[in-house]
């Protein structure tokens, strides 16, 4: 089936980036802003985004339809879809890029597939498109994969990388559990270094024996707190996919726990086009430090 239409589900911060590179590549791109915020429905008419009145709409006009989501939503999203695709008979492929453990990406694709629906398992890697930028590379795996594919043609970098269900959810697993858990280790060595006024003997030893890890630290860390709150479900999700394979989820279960902490500040309240504060790793550390 050639891809015509593509609805994203939801247009936040990756979703409204990557409906708009498909809408430049020549997409008609939808989404359906029922229940979402003002922030989300403004990023979609930035985008360039036609809501539309309901999933059943969303379902008939739709040939592919990108869940790009917080985890905790993942299911109840395929749930509606599943629905309305029952309702009206629609042919409709369907790809989760969401941070999912791959047990849950099977769940949510078995619910699909029993009503219809092809289902593909995906995982972005990288961070929204911006023009002129190459962007996230999407990752795809399961039978109808090169379904998906299509999307090259206009302008998304997605990689088919296996036929089953799950390699693609788990490669994104393995992946952020790397960036992310590094991220939230880099967080509580820095503002405990803070509290124990070592912060500056800390910064000095790591310019010393780890440079290059304290580049990347620098880099990493004053762009976390706006995004903490949807990272606290990803790291759940990879602490179970962890623990399906028989290894100790805690260090993640961890990293849930931080990000948690830090969406619940002020510093984590903020959103990523309104950053005040916190601009430096040294200033989030600082502001964490005085939260405690």
């Amino acid at each position: 089936m050639q891809i015509r239409t593509v609805a994203v589900m939801t247009p936040g911060d990756m979703g409204h980036a990557i409906g708009r590179l498909l809408r430049a590549g020549g997409l008609r791109v939808i989404t359906c802003l029922r229940g979402r915020s003002a922030r989300t429905a403004a990023l979609a008419a930035r985008a360039g985004i036609d809501d539309v009145a309901d999933d059943v709409t969303l379902v008939r006009e739709a040939d592919l339809v990108l869940a790009i989501l917080v985890p905790a939503q993942a299911r109840a999203l395929a749930e509606r879809i599943a629905a309305a695709v029952r309702a009206t008979g629609a042919g409709l492929l369907y790809a989760d890029c969401n941070a999912i453990a791959p047990r849950t990406s099977r769940e949510i694709g078995d619910l699909l597939a029993a009503a219809g629906v092809r289902y593909v398992d995906a995982g972005i890697i990288g961070n929204p498109p911006v023009p002129g930028t190459p962007g996230p590379r999407v990752y795809a795996s399961g039978g109808a994969a090169p379904g998906l594919a299509q999307l090259r043609d206009h302008g998304l970098d997605v990689r088919v990388v296996g036929p089953e269900i799950g390699q693609a959810s788990g490669l994104k697993m393995c992946y952020a559990s790397l960036t992310k858990g590094l991220t939230a280790l880099a967080t509580e060595a820095l503002t405990t270094g803070r509290v124990l006024g070592m912060d500056e003997v800390l910064r000095a030893e790591l310019r010393e024996s780890q440079g290059a890890l304290l580049n990347w630290i620098e880099r990493a860390v004053p762009g976390m707190p706006p995004k903490a709150a949807r990272w606290v479900g990803e790291m759940q999700e990879i602490a179970a996919t962890f623990g399906a394979v028989g290894l100790p989820p805690q260090m993640l279960e961890g990293a849930a726990a931080l990000y948690q902490m830090v969406s619940e500040t002020e510093l984590g309240r903020e959103t990523p086009e309104e950053r005040q504060r916190g601009q430096t790793a040294d200033e989030v550390a600082a502001l964490l430090a005085a939260a405690l």
